[in-house]
């Protein structure tokens, strides 16, 4: 069963990989980053609403209360990450933001020290260090910054969304459906970036020709729909079911893994390489996202233990654990993831 589920992780972390390539070859039939990412948002949150209405109509109600969360999500976990995601790897290649976005165990680290006063394991606190130099080596920073500038600040930004979407799903039960959530998060997305999107500008026609790229063509349209319904779609649903019933840090490592499919699949059908500085940078700064994020959700399950009799265990809880190192909106973005 284990060996199972973890193939199901595995898979979920290979279908989040194909975000940045797919955007790309979108992109490259004629629409811009936040028309791709509406059209993204847009589909796969008809296709999920869809699928819910059918098999599982309860998943889409939205609890007494709740509305202002679900609002916020759809801002930050959803839209955040993905803008900003399909912004940034218009500047950076693909390996690279999703290296960047790697960086929000640190950022939820210092929240969860400085704001909420929760002392953690100096293993978190030397997990944020190893990222922050990791980073140091991807950006190359003894050149002076040889990446670009504003495509690493998106980046950054994106990550912090990734930060949001895990901080915002650390604290609600099974009183919210984690689906239901997404679908509803991907919708409140499509319809906050519309008027910045412009999808009434979106040239559809570009959906009938192809784009050739490495000596491949690729019909835009059928690049558009490997995006909505695999790296979305099909990403979320495998996800959610894989983390639900690992640890935390087992889910966490797994989905790592989208950072190798990533870059992989971006040198298979981009042809973009990574240098030898993103690639050792890169992998400490998984390294230490690693180490932080074990230590963190140790803390959370220490603190929260007591609560147990008190309200309902929060599944989603441990999806976000392993979103926060993966990609809306969420994006995610995504966010992860999402957050990419």
């Amino acid at each position: 069963m284990r060996g199972g589920v973890l193939a199901i992780a595995v898979g979920s972390a290979t279908c989040f990989g194909f975000s940045g390539s797919m955007a790309k070859l979108v992109g490259l039939g004629g629409l811009t980053p936040l028309q791709a990412v509406w059209v993204r948002m847009a589909g796969a949150a008809l296709l999920l609403a869809a699928i819910l209405a059918v098999f599982r109509p309860r998943a889409l109600r939205v609890p007494r209360g709740r509305r202002g969360f679900f609002t916020a999500y759809a801002l930050i976990a959803v839209a955040g990450v993905q803008a900003l995601f399909f912004l940034a790897i218009t500047r950076l290649p693909v390996g690279v933001v999703l290296l960047l976005e790697y960086a929000s165990p640190v950022l939820v680290v210092c929240w969860v020290r400085l704001v909420r006063r929760v002392r953690l394991p100096r293993a978190a606190y030397a997990g944020a260090v190893v990222v922050l130099a990791g980073l140091g080596v991807v950006v190359e920073v003894w050149h002076g910054m040889a990446l670009d500038g504003v495509g690493l600040l998106l980046g950054l930004i994106a990550s912090a969304c990734c930060a949001g979407y895990f901080l915002m799903s650390d604290g609600y039960g099974d009183d919210v459906d984690p689906l239901g959530l997404i679908a509803w998060g991907m919708a409140g997305a499509a319809l906050v970036l519309a008027p910045l999107a412009r999808p009434w500008e979106v040239p559809w026609s570009a959906f009938g020709t192809s784009v050739t790229v490495n000596g491949r063509t690729i019909p835009v349209l059928a690049a558009a729909l490997w995006l909505i319904v695999v790296a979305t779609v099909l990403a979320y649903v495998t996800g959610v079911t894989a983390v639900r019933r690992l640890s935390a840090a087992i889910g966490s490592t797994v989905s790592s893994l989208e950072v190798v499919a990533g870059a992989v699949i971006a040198w298979a059908l981009l042809a973009e390489r990574l240098g030898a500085a993103q690639i050792i940078g890169g992998a400490i700064v998984l390294g230490g996202a690693l180490l932080a994020q074990t230590a963190t959700s140790g803390v959370s399950r220490t603190i929260e233990a007591p609560e147990a009799a008190h309200r309902p265990a929060s599944p989603v809880a441990s999806e976000a654990l392993s979103r926060s190192l993966t990609r809306a909106a969420s994006a995610p973005a995504s966010v992860s993831d999402g957050a990419d």
